[in-house]
């Protein structure tokens, strides 16, 4: 099984993204979209900074859980956000997981 970008409709009726690892965990997901054409450009943007390590946030959640998020280099926005992890290193391999599978992953129109 590949990498998935899976894009959907949330209640709030807004296009989202999700990033499925091969293992069919989710390792990245977006902010709400106006329109189906910002989310794909929000995919896009997310393959084409996701190799790139100072692109990443590395955080710690006020719970003490790890996570992280992406941002764009073009204009510094978070395109991404990834699950809570309660280590550093699972963090870190989520974001490694990013690094490898998000440029080749294919897109799914599940909305």
């Amino acid at each position: 099984m590949n990498a998935t970008f899976e894009i959907f409709n949330g209640r709030d009726n807004q296009y989202y993204f999700r990033l499925k690892a091969p293992n069919a965990e989710i390792i990245l997901v977006s902010e709400g979209y106006t329109t189906k054409e910002n989310c794909r450009n929000g995919i896009s943007s997310v393959k084409t900074n996701a190799p790139t390590d100072s692109n990443y946030n590395r955080l710690t959640a006020k719970n003490g859980q790890y996570y992280f998020t992406l941002k764009s280099v073009h204009n510094g926005q978070v395109i991404g956000n990834s699950e809570m992890y309660v280590s550093v290193a699972g963090r870190d391999n989520g974001i490694e997981s990013v690094k490898r599978n998000a440029p080749i992953a294919e897109v799914k129109d599940d909305s």
